[in-house]
């Protein structure tokens, strides 16, 4: 195990996972074709899965708090995207590409709106009381996810939602002998821009530097006169933001929602967090991104591994670096 430590460190460290995992997958997979179109849609879904993981990462660093509640943002998110679009399915069905555009903006604003009020509701009401208890928090956020879920039955019923998509979205562009969606390359443009913006945030202006050392050691922060407390309200929101936009997002790419979709991207998102290490942005896209191109390699190569293929990698990289790859906090 420390020889292959070392190995990656001297190639660059562990951002060139993804690319070494891309490479064996190559030969593996033999057919450029398919590698292509498994990677750019492994790459797609691993920034679909970091919008809703960043926020939870920043959570759990900062705040120190296991919201097991944070994949209903995520339902949220989705119902709320899919039924503005089902709103506007008149601008969605026409020419013009301004109102695709207007619809499509419309949806995704919604689902953050209501993900960021959402967010200062679960905070103020349901997190708060359990600071600095792991075991209640734990059974508090699972309560809460069950009683979203039926919220959500009872708002949109049992019966899975068609998520229609603007006409602009569509298709596909033929590469080569490669088939790329265009609805996977406009969620990787839109998770690049969200990490380039929390990236700008966190790296480049008081509030992020006052974010990062209260990751880094809150009890240093708050006792040269800044109080953290201010900013858990407003990282909460921020997270419970993303969490919405990327199940909003996540809605497009299924194109058919259930209410059991938050419980089911719950595992995955908190293995992404596991992997990235806590309170680290870009190791949760590090994270997502490595999870998501060996999901779609394992499923291609081997498909009844795919399930498992996850909790394999995530023991694996446990092994090797326990913290995970890249944690802002031990």
């Amino acid at each position: 195990m420390n020889t292959f430590a070392n190995m990656i460190d001297r190639a660059g460290g562990v951002f060139v996972l993804p690319v070494a995992i891309a490479i064996v997958a190559f030969f593996l997979i033999g057919a450029p074709s398919s590698w292509l179109t498994l990677t750019v849609a492994g790459l797609s879904m691993g920034l679909m899965i970091f919008l809703m993981a960043s926020g939870l990462s920043l959570v759990f660093g900062l705040m120190d708090v296991l919201n097991f509640g944070h994949s209903a943002f995520v339902s949220f998110g989705a119902f709320v995207a899919a039924s503005v679009l089902a709103w506007l399915g008149g601008w969605l069905g026409a020419d013009s590409i301004i109102l695709n555009s207007l619809a499509l903006i419309a949806a995704l604003a919604a689902a953050i709106v209501f993900g960021a009020a959402g967010g200062w509701f679960f905070e103020r009401v349901i997190v708060k009381p359990v600071y600095k208890d792991h075991l209640r928090q734990i059974l508090i956020t699972m309560g809460a996810l069950i009683v979203a879920e039926q919220l959500i039955l009872a708002t949109w019923g049992g019966t899975p939602v068609n998520v229609p998509r603007p006409h602009f979205l569509e298709g596909a562009i033929i590469l080569g002998g490669s088939s790329l969606e265009v609805y996977r390359l406009f969620a990787f443009v839109v998770g690049a821009l969200v990490y380039a913006g929390l990236y700008y945030l966190l790296n480049k202006t008081r509030i992020g530097l006052l974010i990062r050392a209260g990751v880094e050691n809150r009890e240093m922060v708050e006792a040269l006169g800044f109080k953290i407390d201010r900013l858990f309200i407003g990282v909460f929101m921020l997270g419970s933001a993303l969490a919405a936009l990327g199940g909003a997002m996540w809605a497009g790419y299924e194109t058919l929602i259930t209410p059991a979709l938050g419980a089911e991207m719950m595992v995955i998102v908190f293995i992404v967090v596991i992997i990235g290490g806590l309170g680290s942005i870009q190791g949760t896209l590090l994270g997502a991104i490595v999870v998501a191109l060996m999901q779609n390699y394992v499923g291609y190569l081997s498909p009844k591994l795919a399930l498992a293929s996850n909790m394999i990698l995530m023991m694996a990289i446990l092994l090797w670096r326990p913290y995970g790859l890249a944690p802002a906090v031990k």
